[in-house]
């Protein structure tokens, strides 16, 4: 084997790996997520058949939505990781944000509107609450579960965003990967949450004003309906073909003029497929002056070895004209 065929095989090797790394780590963190949010949904509706909490059920109904969601992401880890075929020829990889779209409508209705529509309820018609000691101890286990799923889901972004030299918030709403963003902000939400209800609950108790409980609840939906609309809103950017920042993109540019095969570029188009997946386009202009078959073997061995870089799915490059505009990277 050649060093140039060495080196390729090695890339690809490191690719793959890198994919199954991410892979198992965003499936781990799905699975830690779930386990914590059925343990949680099962204390907290007992509890709150037992105390009558608004505010309780508002945390119920949010828990089974998280269970249920996670159900859905793992779903979306699943889907999109099937390969290529010729009628989806870039691959699965947006049935990630699809399924973790579903996800997000389950968290607006089953969440959000449920714990507004109880709170309404219980201002409306309101109902004495009883055995607190019971709520209180149901939100500290839940709050102790809750913090070491985040605590997963934020190890995993601040390594990511590390990797980019991004802010670990940063990275969680730009990342690609739609399943460690729907369990990082669900987590915050139901933390947040937890200190929303125990506040509600606690009032209701020093003050005997079940008012306070009905307010939490509908705080949390709230909540839940802010994080909603923000995953709704980047999963949709991701589906309609979200680029990749611009940064990056003059990264990509500077490595492709760096060629010694390749004097110009003229257009350079990157966007997403997939979770940590991407598609890159660019019109070249080549060195030298070729016939047409040796220009044709040329783009096509310089797609090979761009896709043997990490995160690159596909590039489909295609050759200039003389008229059109070169593309010069900004200063760095």
């Amino acid at each position: 084997m050649s060093h140039s065929n060495a080196e390729k095989k090695t890339k690809r090797d490191a690719r793959e790996g890198g994919k199954k790394k991410d892979s198992s780590e965003s499936l781990l963190t799905v699975v830690i997520a779930f386990a914590a949010n059925l343990a949680i949904a099962i204390a907290k509706s007992l509890a709150a058949v037992i105390t009558g909490s608004a505010s309780m059920v508002a945390e119920a109904a949010h828990s089974w939505a998280d269970a249920g969601n996670e159900v859905l992401l793992l779903i979306a880890e699943r889907r999109s990781k099937r390969p290529p075929d010729r009628r989806h020829p870039l691959g699965y990889g947006k049935d990630a944000y699809i399924w973790s779209m579903f996800a997000a409508f389950g968290i607006f209705t089953a969440g959000a509107v449920v714990s507004i529509q109880h709170g309404i309820q219980s201002l409306l018609q309101p109902e004495a609450a009883t055995d607190y000691l019971v709520a209180y101890i149901v939100l500290g286990i839940s709050f102790v579960l809750e913090g070491i799923s985040f605590v997963r889901a934020y190890i995993q972004a601040r390594e990511n965003a590390h990797s980019r030299n991004a802010h670990t918030l940063e990275h969680v709403l730009e990342s690609s990967n739609p399943t460690l963003r729907a369990v990082f902000a669900e987590d915050a939400a139901a933390l947040v949450g937890l200190v929303i209800a125990f506040a509600g609950i606690c009032l209701h108790q020093l003050t005997g004003d079940p008012v306070y409980d009905a307010i939490g609840s509908i705080l949390v939906g709230v909540v839940l309906g802010v994080v909603a609309v923000v995953l709704i809103s980047r999963n949709r950017a991701f589906l309609l073909g979200e680029a990749i920042d611009e940064p990056t993109r003059q990264a990509a540019l500077r490595r492709l003029l760096e060629r010694s095969d390749i004097e110009r570029v003229t257009y350079l188009h990157i966007e997403f497929t997939g979770p940590g997946e991407v598609l890159l386009i660019a019109a070249v202009d080549l060195a030298g002056d070729s016939v047409e078959a040796d220009v044709a073997l040329l783009l096509r061995d310089i797609e090979r070895e761009i896709i043997a870089e990490p995160a690159i799915g596909r590039a489909i490059l295609t050759l200039s004209t003389p008229d059109e505009e070169s593309l010069l990277p900004l200063p760095s």
